[in-house]
């Protein structure tokens, strides 16, 4: 005892306790005992100023931040500090750089170490070196612990019996194994997010609707006094993407899809856990272990999924469905660079570009086009080859009808059996308490009226759900729906259907599609599900043109049409000859004078056949003075020459050629001896 002076007895002893888990904390009090018992001999030892530093309790000794060891080294450096005690040295540290630190410390203010082996100088290089093996050994002490646990883990795991934690949905079947939760609630409720995801293809959208119809999942809840319980609870969107991409409800057993990152921050050791790896990396994969709520086939197939939905994965993967009239979003690939094609929406109509050599080169886009065309010309090609399947998707359709609502309806009714239950059991706990011991009695009626309050809301949901139910398809809808399943492209264009279905369909039935622009055409190479493949070609407007544009032969008839008559007759005209306007509209006059200004067509006026020195077919009857019959027929026999423009159309006879038929004219015997007969005219 000549180690310690008077000197370190004017100074305070510090009495450091750490357990390095929180099981430790429950169970391991003696250790703790132990610890704190230091304080008394601290004071035995003739210190009168003893002060316990238990801050860290529960913290692991191996480098992570300790705010109980930094204030005790913080205390040595001030001068505080006369003798530091602890148990043994890996209570103090496990870490080679907190343990040399501290000694290096003590050294420095002539601080001593004591323990229950004795009295340690670091100043003394005998001690200082005896300290230096000690915490080696506690560092290489913690660093076999840890191996051996995790080495005896991972040969539990490699047999596919090591179960830390049990997912809702299973229990325990002995020490090694586990089967599906007994509780028909349960299955259904994990059944039911695998059947809605199998319908959205997001789980996005299955978590909004289940939220929206207020149906709860199981979660496991783990705590220390009761054990493992399943809680009931409205889902979070982690708690939808976890029981998805879980490999135990496909019957598969997977260790080790986590793991610990290292990082020194701040000086410090800091441990991030719980980061995902990619299965390829998982240490332990087992299929067929368990019985599983869907096949492993279906969950590779959900995972692919959930990896194209994934919008901030470059070009990668498909994305999801997103907001926008297009159809092909995320599904075309350029041809020419590899890139996947953005989609931009300007004015009335939207286009697909690829723009990756102009971010990532500062050079032109590769390609560019408008994209209503080539959804139309894809949706064609979808519905001719998913025709067959129509008449069972309207069947689906019809089966589907109700099976939302009756879907949430099981729900609320099994939550409502266990309501049952649960006032039930509260019933008989009151009924077997003495009424007059209140103190008791009072406590289990409250629970029991909580237990009814829950039954009557779940009743009332149930009621409520009823009301809402639609009613059943009548045989009008029924034929109405089988006729849509019969002809897909009605059901395609009918105005119900929205652009995000029409996606849906389009992403169930292609992989991907493949575009290229040469020679003015846009070459389209669609990649089906199945690995089939389509080529499509469509030609590429010209400058200036788009989709709503008339036909050229039309164009040329109204630059005509424009110089015989005006803009009513004209539209009467067209509309006659079943030529409608480039939207597919009738025409009108107003359409009529707004084409005209749009293509600089001068406006008609009545004398622009006496300046042409052309006439009618009427005025050219009344000169030859015949019917307008007979006229028409000698026009067409060639006998006057004269020109149509299309039928309907005013014919156009020029003067001259009616002189010449006159000069060539014979005489004509009268038709009878009576001066006064006249001849017979048809209008």
């Amino acid at each position: 005892m000549t180690k310690i002076t008077a000197d370190h007895l004017g100074r305070g002893a510090f009495v450091y306790i750490r357990q390095s888990t929180a099981d430790q904390l429950l169970h391991n009090l003696e250790s703790r005992r132990r610890q704190y018992g230091l304080a008394d001999r601290a004071r035995q030892l003739g210190w009168t100023t003893v002060e316990v530093i238990d801050d860290d309790l529960g913290r692991s000794g191996g480098g992570v931040n300790r705010p109980g060891f930094e204030r005790l080294l913080a205390a040595i450096c001030e001068g505080r500090v006369g003798a530091v005690f602890a148990i043994e040295a890996s209570r103090l540290a496990r870490n080679g750089r907190d343990w040399h630190t501290l000694i290096e410390f003590c050294g420095l203010v002539g601080t001593v170490i004591v323990d229950e082996d004795g009295v340690y100088d670091p100043r003394h290089p005998n001690d200082r070196l005896l300290l230096g093996m000690k915490g080696t050994m506690s560092e290489l002490e913690l660093s076999l612990f840890r191996q051996r646990s995790q080495e005896a883990l991972k040969q539990k795991a490699r047999r596919g019996a090591l179960f830390l934690s049990v997912a809702a949905g299973y229990v325990r079947a002995g020490r090694d194994r586990i089967e599906k939760d007994p509780d028909q609630r349960v299955q259904e409720a994990l059944s039911l997010v695998f059947a809605k995801f199998a319908e959205f293809h997001s789980v996005r959208q299955v978590h909004v609707w289940l939220r929206d119809e207020g149906i709860a999942l199981p979660v496991a809840c783990h705590r220390a006094a009761e054990g493992r319980s399943i809680a009931w609870r409205l889902p979070l969107y982690n708690t939808v993407h976890n029981i998805l991409t879980n490999p135990v409800y496909a019957g598969a057993y997977a260790f080790g899809r986590t793991m610990s990152q290292v990082s020194v921050e701040d000086g410090r050791k800091r441990v991030r856990r719980g980061l995902r790896r990619p299965r390829s990396d998982w240490e332990v994969l087992l299929k067929d272990q368990h019985e599983g709520y869907i096949t492993w086939n279906e969950f590779e197939s959900n995972q692919r999924v959930i990896a194209n939905n994934a919008t901030g994965k470059g070009s990668a993967v498909t994305g999801a469905v997103r907001r926008g009239e297009l159809l092909l979003a995320g599904l075309l690939r350029c041809g020419h660079c590899g890139r996947k094609l953005y989609v931009g929406y300007g004015g009335k109509a939207g286009r697909y570009y690829c723009q990756g050599a102009l971010v990532n080169h500062g050079t032109a886009r590769c390609i560019s086009f408008g994209g209503l065309r080539a959804d139309n010309a894809v949706g064609t090609e979808v519905l001719r080859v998913l025709t067959p399947l129509g008449v069972d998707a309207a069947v689906q359709a019809l089966a589907a009808q109700t099976g939302e609502t009756s879907a949430a309806q099981r729900q609320l009714g099994l939550a409502l059996q266990d309501a049952h239950f649960a006032a039930a059991h509260a019933r008989r706990q009151y009924d077997a308490v003495d009424p007059a011991n209140r103190l008791v009695a009072g406590e289990l009626e409250r629970r029991w009226n909580e237990a009814l309050q829950v039954v009557h809301r779940l009743n009332g949901e149930i009621a409520e759900l009823e009301a809402k139910k639609p009613a059943p398809l009548g045989e009008k809808e029924r034929q109405h729906l089988m006729r849509l399943g019969a002809d897909l492209e009605l059901a395609w264009s009918h105005p119900a259907a929205t652009a995000e279905t029409r996606k849906r369909i389009l992403r169930t039935a292609l992989h991907e599609i493949v575009v290229r622009i040469e020679g003015g055409v846009i070459e389209m190479v669609l990649h089906w599900q199945g690995g089939d493949h389509t080529a499509l070609q469509l030609k590429i407007n010209g400058a200036g043109k788009h989709r709503w544009t008339v036909s050229e032969d039309t164009l040329t008839l109204i630059r005509e049409l424009a110089r015989l008559m005006p803009d009513q007759q004209i539209a009467r005209l067209l509309n006659r000859a079943g030529k409608p306007t480039g939207r597919g509209n009738g025409w009108t006059k107003a359409r009529v004078c707004s084409f005209r200004s749009h293509h600089g067509i001068a406006v008609y006026h009545e004398s622009e056949w006496v300046e042409r020195g052309e006439i009618t077919l009427e005025a050219a009857a009344q000169i030859m003075d015949v019917s307008l019959m007979t006229a028409l027929r000698m026009v067409r026999r060639g006998i006057i020459k004269g020109r149509q423009l299309c039928r309907g159309a005013p014919w156009v006879i020029k003067p001259e050629d009616l002189t010449a038929y006159r000069e060539q004219k014979p005489s004509r015997r009268p038709l009878t001896s009576n001066p006064l007969q006249q001849s017979l005219q048809f209008q």
